[in-house]
C-alpha cells in the first residue's frame, strides 16, 4: 500500500484562481477515486487570514508557512500576485528550506518566477505564461526557457499559462500512479485530455 502524500498548494494575494484550484481540483478528485488515499491536498499562505485571489475571491488557507506539515509535493502557482512574492523572503526562504525535502515541486504559470528567484532553475528547462517568458529568462538566465504546455526536469515539473496546471497535475497523476488512476480522474472530472 501506497503512503498518502501531502500536497500544499502555496497561496498568495492576487493569486490566479485556476492556477491553484485546477491543480487543487486534480488531486482532490484522485483521491476521491482510489481507496488508498493518495494525496492529502491543502492551501498553505505566509500568514494566518484570508487571501484574495484575483478578482477579490477570498480563501482561507488551512496552513501557514509556520505550521504546514511536512509537503511531499509542492504547488507553487503564479498570477499578478507572482510580481511582489518573488521578491518575498518569507516565502523564497521557506520553499528553499523545503525543496530538499520535497519529492516533487511544480509550478503553475507564472509561479515560475518565484523558483527561478530561490535559484532553483539552473541548467533546466522551464516554462511559464507566454507573457512572462521574457522576465523568466531575464531572472534565470542559465535556464533554457520554452514555450510549452509543462516540462519535466525530474523533480521540478513547470508548466504554462493557467488552464496548463490543469494538464500539468494530470500528468503529474500519472507519472506517480499510473493509468488507470489518472482515467478515472478525468472521468469523474469530465475533463478533455491527452
Amino acid at each position: 500500500m501506497q503512503e498518502t502524500r501531502n500536497v500544499g498548494i502555496l497561496l498568495f494575494d492576487d493569486v490566479e484562481v485556476m492556477d491553484f484550484c485546477g491543480p487543487f481540483e486534480v488531486f482532490s478528485v484522485t483521491n476521491e477515486t482510489n481507496p488508498n488515499n493518495p494525496f492529502n491536498v491543502f492551501t498553505v499562505a505566509e500568514k494566518e487570514g484570508s487571501v484574495y485571489a484575483r478578482n477579490n475571491l477570498s480563501i482561507n488557507p488551512k496552513y501557514t508557512i509556520y505550521n504546514c506539515p511536512k509537503l511531499d509535493v509542492l504547488i507553487v502557482p503564479g498570477g499578478q500576485g507572482s510580481r511582489k512574492e518573488m521578491n518575498n523572503k518569507a516565502i523564497l526562504d521557506w520553499i528553499k528550506l523545503n525543496y530538499s525535502n520535497l519529492e516533487l515541486l511544480l509550478t503553475v504559470c507564472t509561479g515560475a518566477l518565484i523558483i527561478a528567484k530561490c535559484g532553483l532553475l539552473e541548467d533546466m528547462v522551464a516554462t511559464t505564461h507566454h507573457s512572462s517568458l521574457d522576465l523568466l529568462r531575464e531572472i534565470a538566465p542559465k535556464t533554457k526557457i520554452v514555450k510549452d504546455r509543462y516540462v519535466d526536469n525530474g523533480k521540478i515539473i513547470l508548466s504554462g499559462g493557467i488552464s496548463a496546471g490543469i494538464d500539468m497535475s494530470l500528468y503529474v497523476v500519472e507519472k506517480l500512479l499510473g493509468k488507470e488512476a489518472v482515467l478515472k480522474t478525468v472521468d469523474v472530472m469530465e475533463y478533455g485530455w491527452m
